[in-house]
């Protein structure tokens, strides 16, 4: 079950007729030496964090520690409230818990990397704006998140996560990855469905560079994880709507590796 590349992973799945995360867990069983019922255990602890680093922002606001952000997430929500947004439910809700996961990351607060603190709001933005949106059980998203971890695990072995390394593409770029991917198959899409939109995400965030206001992790990247959740959802529609992607998620990611050490 140790995959390489995105390839190997969708004839893993064609294989063993499975989605990318019962892939995953079975890497991360035979990898670790695990029963299955722990690793999912693990992974139902990290959802919580994930849960309560989006929601806790958004009902007591908390200032950054270098002071450019804090606040964002609840404005977002109240004027989701107020019924003025430009956005539907999902989509308001995901930029919200975005928002609110990097509010809860710059002020010290408990978060879950997903894959590095300064782009770890999109995964649980997307998740938890799914999962309330169309009323999805713990267990349900605790599985797509091993989806998610399957591609953020790629882009970790063959580019990298690192926004120092390759820009802020690989970092929030790589995170919207992750989500589409994992949006994909939590919305009833195939393996090859959740890799066309994981390419479509990096192909559409290619070149986006690292630029922190005075090297914080606070602005623009707040912004950006709220950018990134709504790429993460738009290229999962594209995909299980049925648009073809041209680019293998492989090569995708090798330009994206490219791109960023130029």
């Amino acid at each position: 079950m140790n995959f390489k590349n995105g390839k190997e992973l969708l004839e893993l799945c064609e294989k063993e007729n499975c989605a990318i995360s019962d892939i995953m867990i079975l890497r991360e069983a035979t990898g670790t030496d695990r029963p299955k019922d722990e690793i999912l255990r693990r992974m139902r602890r990290t959802w919580d964090i994930m849960k309560d680093s989006a929601v806790s922002p958004i009902h007591s606001p908390k200032r950054s520690i270098g002071g450019l952000i804090g606040g964002e997430a609840r404005l977002l929500f109240e004027h989701q409230a107020s019924g003025k947004s430009l956005c539907g439910s999902t989509l308001s809700r995901a930029i919200t818990y975005a928002m609110a996961v990097i509010e809860n990351s710059s002020s010290m607060g408990l978060i879950a990397a997903a894959p590095t603190a300064g782009s770890s709001g999109i995964v649980p933005g997307v998740m938890l704006a799914l999962q309330k949106t169309h009323d999805l059980t713990d267990s349900t998203v605790v599985q797509a998140l091993f989806n998610a971890g399957a591609v953020g695990y790629l882009a970790m072995r063959n580019a990298t996560v690192s926004g120092a390394v390759g820009g802020c593409q690989a970092e929030v770029g790589v995170a919207a990855s992750m989500a589409a991917s994992a949006a994909a198959e939590l919305m009833g899409g195939t393996p090859q469905q959740c890799l066309n939109a994981a390419s479509t995400v990096l192909m559409n965030m290619l070149g986006l560079v690292c630029d922190p206001i005075g090297g914080l992790v606070e602005c623009p990247c707040q912004a950006r994880n709220a950018a990134g959740a709504a790429n993460a959802l738009t290229a999962a529609e594209l995909s299980l709507a049925g648009i073809r992607q041209p680019i293998p998620f492989d090569e995708m990611l090798d330009a994206m590796y490219t791109v960023g050490k130029h």
